[in-house]
């Protein structure tokens, strides 16, 4: 036989007007080797009582006997707990039977969920999870009454309002008011990406990237809008796509007041203020805003046209150049100007138009001061200081300063006469000289 003495509070089957705190060893047990066969035996530990200011606090024992070995018809060991009421002195024994067989977990009867079977350790677990089927959601937060089913989310969700965050990046120092979320940050440190796709081996450092990643190879777009049907593979992209029919712009500069409609178009934006400029060409070194417009301007290096127009088969670098070209097949011109009611096919167009109304030249010459409505027409103005000529005629080397004067200039060779008369047929070289010849017909 071997002795357990332990210290246990008393369990919630005892009834509450025994006001007793349960505690281990007498000093009888201490002293005594052996244990008695039975609880009638006179050598069973007294209990014994002292004095705590006004009140008399119960001393027990709690006895666990195990038989080693235990013979197979054994009972399971028993915990009897001998309890004195603080009120009527009556004495009970509490969980004196022989217990159930214990479950597989832990040692403990496993509990299981009515509605999904789903097993649980612990009763206050199996309560929580209970709040799924019923949806009920007891904790209500104090800013913004939300509610929730555990109070672990709540006090998560209140950090949004009290600004907390405890949990700190021991690398970069950066705070975070969710432990998971500095679990995540801390895999930009060490690199690592435990989340692979079976398919083509890219690893994630969430498990939710490569869930948004797989639909790029299973081709499925669960998010669809509700307005005009269009489908998303990513909840975030229908967020963005609702705006357009909301008009919703919740993204504000600080500095000029523009809003936008999405987060990374302020971001964007924000570095016309501040001049930045973080992705550089390692070719030319020449550095830009976004990382687009670095890709787009790589182009210019390797030729890569990837852009074709359907019509003419003539391939384009950029997208919207793409875009705008078409528009000379289609004939359309959606952007109009609200004062002459003059219609472009480009939107810069317009915004260049509206100067004429507005005299606004906005890009000043630095030698001269003299002002332009353009960019285009400052870098060819400066030419005229510096002397360059970047254009070269490729078959007599001739030099020019402006791309419009090499395109001339090269009909000289080839003899094309692209500008016709409607009167008289006769075609020119320049559109120039069509205007010129024009005249001769309405005098």
């Amino acid at each position: 036989m071997s002795r357990c003495i332990r210290r246990i509070r008393c369990p919630p089957s005892i009834p509450l007007h025994f006001r007793c705190r349960v505690r281990g060893a007498l000093r009888a047990v201490k002293r005594s080797r052996s244990v008695p066969s039975g609880p009638s035996s006179s050598a069973w530990p007294r209990r014994t009582s002292r004095r705590i200011g006004p009140e008399s606090v119960c001393t027990v024992t709690l006895c666990i006997l195990r038989s080693l070995p235990a013979p197979k018809q054994a009972l399971p060991a028993r915990r009897i707990m001998a309890l004195e009421s603080a009120q009527c002195g009556e004495v009970a024994a509490a969980s004196a039977a022989p217990r159930a067989p214990r479950g597989k977990r832990g040692g403990k009867q496993a509990l299981h969920c009515a509605v999904c079977e789903k097993e649980f350790r612990f009763k206050s677990v199996l309560q929580a999870h209970l709040r799924i089927h019923t949806g009920e959601k007891p904790f209500e937060c104090i800013f913004c009454e939300e509610k929730f089913a555990q109070k672990s989310h709540l006090t998560t969700h209140l950090r949004t309002h009290t600004k907390v965050k405890p949990f700190e990046c021991v690398v970069c120092q950066k705070k975070f008011s969710r432990s998971w979320s500095l679990k995540l940050h801390l895999r930009t440190h060490t690199g690592e990406q435990p989340f692979e796709c079976t398919v083509c081996k890219k690893s994630f450092r969430k498990s939710g990237d490569l869930r948004t990643h797989l639909r790029t190879h299973t081709g499925e777009k669960p998010f669809e809008c509700a307005v005009c049907l269009k489908k998303f593979s990513v909840s975030g992209s229908l967020r963005r796509h609702l705006r357009i029919h909301t008009k919703d712009k919740p993204f504000e500069c600080t500095v000029c007041m523009k809003s936008f409609s999405e987060s990374g178009s302020l971001r964007v934006h924000l570095r016309i203020h501040t001049g930045e400029q973080p992705f550089e060409c390692t070719v030319c070194k020449k550095s830009f805003r976004t990382s687009g417009d670095l890709r787009t301007h790589l182009r210019t290096h390797t030729g890569e046209k990837p852009f074709e127009c359907a019509v003419c088969l003539k391939k384009f670098s950029v997208s919207g150049s793409l875009r705008t070209h078409l528009r000379i097949h289609t004939k359309d011109k959606p952007f109009e100007c609200t004062v002459c009611m003059k219609s472009f096919s480009e939107s810069g167009s317009l915004l260049v138009h509206l100067r004429i109304h507005t005299g606004e030249r906005p890009f000043e010459c630095t030698v001269c001061k003299k002002s332009f409505r353009t960019s285009g027409d400052l870098r060819r103005h400066l030419r005229t200081h510096t002397g360059e000529k970047p254009y070269e005629c490729t078959v007599c080397k001739k030099k020019f300063t402006q791309s419009g004067g090499l395109k001339m200039h090269l009909r000289t060779h080839t003899e094309e006469k692209p500008y016709k008369c409607t009167v008289c047929k006769k075609s020119f070289s320049e559109s120039g000289n069509l205007r010129r010849h024009l005249r001769t017909h309405t005098r």
